[in-house]
């Protein structure tokens, strides 16, 4: 039983972690967007953003608007949205799979997804609809490909996240051919920087895409909260309370497939998010899912942010690829979720 000191420490916490995440969110977001180059101050977007509001403000010079409309916003949205999506995804991976392991990245869906991308890049049909086509293409054939190699063992067992790695090896590989193919130096050379996860070539029609695909995918998510949390404990333990185990599985492999794509066709393949941010959420918030994904979301969305803020400034004026800081930051994580878990 819960004692009254646990409960009104449960509801103390319920009540602030509302607050405290928005809080969070907005300040990590406006001070990102005033740290690099540019000199730009909380002035110049109060004025960048009254002027698109019809405001009676002064706008600024044009040069400075473009920096900051067309570039420095567009950036940390999509930082922000492209976090909050890797966030949701592994959230909801883990109960599927019943591994605290598991994530886009691991499980290799990050992998094909940067196969079906690049693929349309070599190929030169690469508009913004034909990358995320691509990508999506190739996450579900990951996906495909791990559930084949599975098909004994299910999803739940110890093994999907060596065989994750796996199929995440095989489109690596796919991918790297795919590039010595092509023959183009320059292509080659800003794929590969892509691939490492870059924020660098944000523009407005990449956030509208990903946010949208965020936002669907966290509605379908939370209708199937309950759901996630019966799967948390098996498959027939959640068939026998009525939940379609089947149909959930593939309703919620096809929204993480197509959210994995979408981001990685924005910015790459980046790796850790969707694993640590959902253990640190539920440390906090707790296991119930329909208060551990928006709040994974917010979190994850604050954790790339400032991991993009890095990227941008710690060896200004030289830009680090994003995917750096958060393999940074996972690597050691990952090795202390495996010892939690006596596999170290």
């Amino acid at each position: 039983m819960i004692s009254s000191r646990q409960a009104d420490v449960r509801t103390g916490r319920a009540s602030v972690l509302p607050a405290a995440a928005a809080v969070a969110l907005l300040a990590s977001v406006a001070t990102s967007l005033v740290i690099g180059t540019g000199g730009i101050g909380y002035g110049d977007l109060v004025s960048v953003i009254g002027v698109r509001l019809g405001l009676p403000v002064e706008p600024l010079a044009p040069l400075t608007d473009s920096l900051i409309w067309q570039l420095r916003i567009p950036r940390v949205l999509l930082a922000a949205t492209v976090g909050a999506a890797l966030a949701v995804c592994g959230a909801v991976l883990q109960a599927l799979t019943r591994n605290a392991l598991a994530d886009p990245y691991l499980l290799g869906v990050s992998s094909g997804a940067s196969t079906g991308a690049v693929l349309v890049v070599v190929t030169g049909i690469g508009s913004t609809v034909g990358v995320t086509a691509g990508a999506l293409a190739g996450a579900l054939s990951a996906f495909g490909l791990l559930l084949l190699l599975l098909r004994g063992s299910g999803l739940d067992s110890l093994r999907v996240v060596l065989t994750g790695v796996v199929v995440g090896q095989l489109f690596t590989a796919l991918t790297s051919l795919l590039l010595m193919a092509s023959g183009d130096a320059d292509t080659t050379r800003s794929v590969t920087y892509w691939l490492l996860g870059s924020l660098a070539s944000a523009r407005w029609d990449g956030v509208i895409l990903c946010a949208i695909a965020t936002a669907s995918a966290l509605l379908v998510a939370r209708y199937y909260a309950s759901s996630l949390d019966a799967l948390g404990f098996g498959a027939d333990t959640a068939a026998s309370v009525g939940v379609d185990v089947r149909r959930t599985r593939l309703v919620l492999l096809v929204v993480t497939s197509t959210l994995t794509a979408v981001a990685v066709s924005a910015v790459g393949a980046i790796g850790f998010v969707g694993l640590i941010v959902p253990h640190g959420v539920r440390f906090l918030a707790g296991p119930l899912h329909r208060t551990l994904l928006p709040y994974s979301a917010v979190a994850g969305a604050v954790f790339l942010v400032w991991a993009d803020a890095l990227a941008r400034v710690l060896l200004a004026p030289q830009e680090v690829p994003v995917g750096v800081f958060t393999a940074l930051a996972g690597v050691p994580l990952f090795l202390l979720i495996l010892r939690r878990r006596g596999e170290l």
